[in-house]
């Protein structure tokens, strides 16, 4: 069995997988310069994300949650509210798909959120308090499971007709 030595790679940017057997004929490229027996290691390089990359992406999804909580509240539709949010960003629909997804946002990126959504400079480089569920918020989710699970489909239609009940507004 060889090993992969290269100067430039770290060991955590490596991962080896070892190939034995036939080709893969998409991997030909990069295993046939390394194969010399049945199992060879293959180098399958990550690009390791930054942590400002993943707190600029998660206090951008803090934006739109924010946006999209107060135009439900205030009675919008669903449907739309990613390609709005995107609009107040002065970004297309598209690229706020490939932000929340991979696309990393870049320094003029972020100041350009920052100033339309109202936050100060450096704002999205901040790290955050996650914002997971309370110790309450996840008993209650508990509770509501257990109910969930331990009746049948009628008892599951009142439980839902319940709960959406106290979510519609007085009238």
């Amino acid at each position: 069995m060889r090993t992969l030595e290269s100067g430039r790679i770290g060991a955590s940017a490596v991962q080896l997988l070892y190939f034995s057997g036939g080709t893969v004929k998409s991997l030909y490229p990069i295993v046939n310069p390394l194969r010399q027996s049945d199992s060879q290691p293959v180098a399958v390089f990550t690009h390791p994300v930054s942590n400002i990359t993943l707190t600029r992406r998660q206090n951008a999804l803090a934006l739109f949650q924010a946006f999209a909580e107060k135009a439900l509240a205030q009675g919008a539709a669903p449907k739309g509210l990613e390609q709005a949010f995107a609009a107040t960003l002065q970004i297309s629909p598209s690229m706020w798909s490939q932000i929340k997804s991979s696309r990393p946002i870049g320094d003029k990126l972020a100041r350009q959120i920052e100033q339309l959504q109202g936050r100060p400079a450096g704002w999205l480089d901040e790290v955050r308090e996650d914002a997971s569920p309370t110790e309450v918020e996840k008993a209650f989710m508990a509770l509501a499971l257990s109910a969930w699970r331990a009746t049948n489909s009628a008892g599951r239609r009142a439980l839902r007709a319940q709960l959406q009940g106290m979510l519609q507004p007085n009238a």
